[in-house]
């Protein structure tokens, strides 16, 4: 394996390690979110114990973690590449190293972390931005229809596939694109027993107000 691209994935993975939604918590209110609300670093326990403004801060560093390896760390680093679809791997392999990051970042000893949701979509906006933009569309229906932000980020990242499908065929994308869905619906369980049991909660402004 190439060795620059090898420290590509060790710069992929700490960017995806910075840990935006604690950092948050602990700057605004001395809080640790891994212990409060939902427990997940992601931009919706922001939302919900920190109010909008953080939260929308925290997505939009989520996003960068995973658009900023993806799209900058293949020509920086890796060279001999010789084809697109080499291109696309080594982009798709950086993408998942920050998402590995996010869901298990080495900054906080592997312990707690986000979904990944906010990073994956950041990967494939960098990589394929007219299907993950699909997805962010299809995202926004679901919440402002349902309120559930676990509802819609299982159905965004199960149409993702699909979408990748149409726009380039077989590809390391439209694979890596499979890869994620699985793994959002893997990373939801929990989510998916309580919104079957009808007690996942919605979407609310801080303090519980719908």
């Amino acid at each position: 394996m190439n060795v620059t691209g090898i420290l590509g994935l060790l710069v992929a993975y700490v960017v995806g390690s910075f840990p935006s939604a604690y950092l948050a918590g602990r700057m605004l209110k001395g809080i640790d979110l891994r212990t409060v609300g939902s427990g997940n670093l992601g931009a919706t326990n922001v939302f919900r114990e920190l109010g909008p403004a953080a939260a929308v801060v925290v997505l939009l560093v989520d996003l960068l973690k995973g658009a900023l390896p993806t799209l900058l760390l293949p020509g920086l680093l890796v060279t001999g590449i010789q084809s697109e679809a080499g291109t696309e791997l080594w982009a798709v392999g950086f993408g998942a190293a920050a998402i590995t990051g996010h869901v298990k970042p080495v900054f906080l000893l592997w312990n707690g972390g986000g979904k990944g949701v906010a990073t994956a979509a950041g990967m494939f906006l960098a990589v394929s931005p007219a299907p993950a933009s699909l997805c962010i569309v299809a995202f926004i229906a679901v919440v402002a229809a349902t309120r559930f932000v676990s509802l819609a980020s299982i159905i965004a990242a199960a149409l993702l596939p699909v979408f990748e499908w149409f726009a380039m065929g077989p590809s390391p994308v439209t694979g890596a694109s499979v890869a994620v869905a699985l793994f959002v619906a893997w990373a939801h369980r929990a989510n998916i027993a309580r919104l079957r049991a009808g007690v996942e909660p919605r979407l609310s402004r801080p303090g519980g107000q719908p």
